[in-house]
């Protein structure tokens, strides 16, 4: 199929093989794909269906995802964005000049770039709901605990970290987290599919995750799969955010136009700015550690170093690149010196979590679109 973008006409047929090749390997039943630049939309495809069930409606614009870990970068690293802009924080400061309760158990010298970077000291993972009852416990269990390793001396990719952040937004900014991202971020670029918690009437649209037969007893749509962004009434600094390729195209479009985007609500044509260009720079740039090797910015990640497990975004995109996945089988990378991004949402982990079939699926389809638009 081709698409046109401006005076480049791109064959993305190549591309539609591989996400085609994930549904009929049942490493995802349903997907969406989309490619964008500094312009706008490039490509954009929906694929297969919302379960394996002959019955299953087909994926379509209006679907919506579970994005996981995406949620870190397009709600709560935002937030922090917008609230560094207004001189509300800063990155340097203490995480306890925020929350008081958080300096116990070595926790003094954690800032909050420390937890940007996942370089806090905090471990990756915890299981709340084995013996917490509600957002308050969650809270308090991680105010408590202690350090794995010595603040800033390595990366250990942790939850912990941003649920922290997100409580971070609603002690600064006094809103809850869900209407705090609303106002400042989902509503200024019409991403009316963006949310925490749909409501009943919308969760039929929303890709289903993960048959829980270990937590919640139940098939998941339409509410949150993460176990500890659900303690926290889905709404979390580390998960909860549904979305479409549509509505993160609006967002990936302002980020990759360095903070400026065109206002819906005026009349005729309006460029507005969401973030500084400045800003946006910082948070999507790689940030150079002294103590260990750092692929991280604030928030997002940048292309990794080469380990034994492919990087997500595949080994051509451009080192001037930024991106993030989540656990549910999302994805979102720019390159920036192409001046392209790729969102790919899936739910892989339906109808469980152990389809890996994506860890190989997602750097192929980076590759191959990265070797289709430097072709042309």
């Amino acid at each position: 199929m081709l698409f046109t973008s401006g005076i480049y006409a791109f064959d993305f047929s190549s591309v539609d093989e591989i996400v085609k090749a994930g549904v009929v390997n049942k490493s995802y039943p349903g997907a969406q794909l989309l490619i964008g630049d500094t312009k706008g939309t490039v490509y954009s495809k929906c694929y297969g269906t919302y379960t394996y069930d002959s019955e299953s409606p087909l994926v379509a614009e209006s679907s919506i995802f579970d994005l996981a870990s995406l949620t870190k970068v397009v709600a709560v690293t935002s937030c922090i964005m917008t609230l560094y802009e207004a001189g509300k924080l800063d990155l340097n400061d203490f995480v306890w000049k925020y929350i008081p309760e958080f300096n116990e158990n070595g926790k003094e010298n954690i800032t909050l770039l420390n937890l940007l970077l996942h370089n806090s000291g905090l471990k990756a993972w915890e299981p709340f709901y084995k013996y917490c009852s509600n957002k308050q416990d969650v809270l308090n269990a991680i105010y408590k605990i202690g350090l794995e390793y010595p603040t800033g001396t390595a990366f250990v990719y942790s939850d912990l970290n941003f649920i922290i952040l997100g409580d971070v937004v609603e002690k600064v900014s006094g809103e809850s987290l869900d209407t705090y991202c609303e106002k400042n971020i989902f509503k200024p670029l019409k991403m009316e599919s963006t949310m925490f918690n749909p409501p009943d009437k919308l969760k039929k649209y929303a890709l289903p995750t993960e048959t829980d037969n270990n937590l919640r007893k139940r098939l998941l749509q339409g509410e949150v799969h993460d176990e500890a962004a659900w303690m926290l009434k889905g709404v979390s600094g580390n998960a909860g955010l549904f979305s479409n390729s549509e509505d993160l195209s609006k967002f990936m479009n302002m980020m990759i136009n360095r903070g400026f985007y065109h206002n819906p609500y005026s009349r005729g044509l309006k460029e507005e700015k969401l973030f500084k260009t400045a800003t946006v720079d910082y948070f999507t740039s790689k940030f150079n550690t002294k103590d260990y090797v750092n692929t991280r910015a604030p928030g997002w990640d940048t292309k990794p170093e080469p380990t034994s497990y492919r990087s997500p975004c595949g080994e051509l995109i451009s080192e001037n690149s930024f991106g993030h996945t989540g656990f549910t089988g999302t994805s979102i990378w720019c390159d920036k010196e192409r001046g392209v991004y790729v969102i790919f949402l899936t739910n892989r982990t339906y109808p469980n979590r152990k389809s890996n079939g994506i860890r190989e699926i997602r750097p192929d389809i980076h590759n191959e679109i990265i070797k289709i638009i430097s072709n042309n």
